[in-house]
């Protein structure tokens, strides 16, 4: 399975460098820069053909590509003879002027949020179902996950409290847990009203997400109440050698009432027991089971059950116009959200946490893409569709930014060209790129490190 996971990260990940790459080569034949080769992958060609004066290759190590144009030895020349500037050849990327190279540099980014936008469209037009768990909430200060704990949290303060239904935030209506969780997690230290019903009564309250140091996101220290109705039983695991099956509810664990799922894990959690008895019941008759449990190191147990969950349910457009819509409300919503957590890595986040490397990014789209193939309906092809259309919207600004090596510090620099109506010259380019590029590499590699402890987790 792990396997097939990076075998699809790879392809997904390919697939949303390439049309960036792609943006950038049909920009440049535009522009009248020659481009030398398109590859798909880096590292030594492995095969290829030659078309419209480009050559097209597949290279050895099957991550994302790049579009190599012409230029590049008139430059590395022009280093090595100490010349004053570029040599403005015909057809180089150097030679154009510093609009047209402008254009070339932002077109990538552009592709990636055409390729978004078309990504978008087709998951509104499949329409897609994920499962949730309802709007009701429980307060994590009352129960032990095992995950470390804030002295106290924002639903506590806000008199939130555990069974409560939140029904609306901010005024739009919140349909299950999955929606309140995306408000959340777009809210950090911003006030969110909400109307919640308790007892069968409407209240209004108002909370202010603090920062996750760990994801840049918000929270306010609550999880979902959902019914401790066994959804699935894990082949081999605990739960199924000790007779415990689908549709058994759990009502109680060591002779103590479980209210909900919540409730069952942290019970267990909290006393790691090697043996336990857990009452199921089951057609309408109690029984109680034994259950022999193993503990890993990080904590976690062969239990092997996860209760049912709801289904979240986005339809399809009716038309095509509608889904384009959709796409578009999608595209910008996504555009929104990264930049907020393009923010918050400078406000203090866990840096080894919060930034993804190849590696994770490469089993995430796996993942998602894995996850999305088990459904057996087209809509199983939302998840990864979502998933890949946030990944390019996030290299789309990323790209943007004004560092030298990305494009927007290209841009920059040819901007600046162009207003000082003067060719730099070629150590100030080397050196400018040469910034960006050890800036880049220390990215790198704090997002490797994070990577690495992330599948050391696992």
């Amino acid at each position: 399975m792990l396997i097939v996971t990076i075998v699809l990260g790879l392809i997904g990940l390919g697939i949303v460098i390439i049309f960036h790459e792609l943006g950038h080569f049909f920009a440049a034949r535009a522009m009248g820069v020659e481009v030398e080769a398109f590859s798909v992958g880096w590292g030594p060609r492995l095969a290829g053909f030659t078309r419209g004066g480009t050559e097209w290759r597949f290279s050895v190590f099957p991550i994302g590509g790049y579009c190599k144009m012409k230029g590049e030895e008139s430059f590395r020349r022009a280093l090595e003879e100490k010349a004053p500037e570029l040599p403005r050849e015909s057809g180089t990327y150097y030679g154009a002027a510093p609009w047209r190279r402008v254009i070339i540099a932002i077109s990538g980014p552009l592709a990636n949020v055409i390729l978004a936008l078309l990504i978008f469209v087709m998951a509104s037009t499949i329409g897609y179902s994920a499962p949730t768990f309802p709007n009701r909430i429980v307060l994590l200060s009352e129960y032990d996950l095992g995950a470390p704990r804030l002295p106290s949290y924002p639903a506590d303060r806000a008199g939130l409290k555990s069974g409560d239904r939140i029904v609306a935030a901010d005024g739009r209506p919140i349909g299950d847990f999955s929606d309140l969780l995306e408000k959340i997690t777009l809210s950090a230290n911003k006030p969110i009203a909400l109307k919640i019903e308790r007892d069968g009564i409407l209240y209004d309250k108002t909370v202010t997400p603090v920062m996750d140091k760990n994801t840049g996101g918000g929270l306010i220290g609550v999880s979902y109440w959902a019914e401790p109705i066994v959804g699935e039983v894990t082949s081999g695991s605990a739960a199924q050698i000790a007779g415990i099956s689908p549709g058994d509810r759990v009502v109680s664990i060591d002779g103590k009432e479980v209210r909900h799922a919540v409730e069952a894990f942290s019970f267990l959690n909290s006393a790691k027991p090697e043996r336990t008895r857990i009452g199921i019941e089951r057609d309408g008759k109690t029984t109680e089971l034994s259950v022999v449990l193993n503990w890993s190191a990080q904590g976690n147990s062969n239990l092997g059950l996860s209760f049912r969950t709801e289904t979240h349910v986005v339809r399809a457009a009716s038309n095509f116009e509608g889904a384009i819509a959709a796409g578009a409300v999608q595209t910008w919503a996504t555009f929104q959200a990264t930049l907020k957590g393009l923010g918050s890595l400078f406000q203090g986040v866990n840096l080894l946490k919060a930034l993804s490397g190849p590696a994770r990014i490469t089993y995430m789209v796996g993942q998602s893409a894995a996850e999305g193939i088990q459904h057996s309906s087209s809509g199983g092809l939302a998840l990864p569709l979502d998933f890949l259309g946030f990944l390019s919207i996030g290299l789309f600004i990323m790209n943007l930014l004004p560092i030298p090596a990305l494009d927007g510090g290209q841009i920059l620099m040819f901007v600046v060209e162009g207003i000082r109506r003067r060719a730099l010259r070629p150590i100030t380019i080397y050196r400018y790129q040469f910034v960006g590029a050890t800036f880049i590499l220390a990215i790198f590699v704090v997002a490797t490190v994070g990577d690495m402890l992330f599948f050391a987790a696992k």
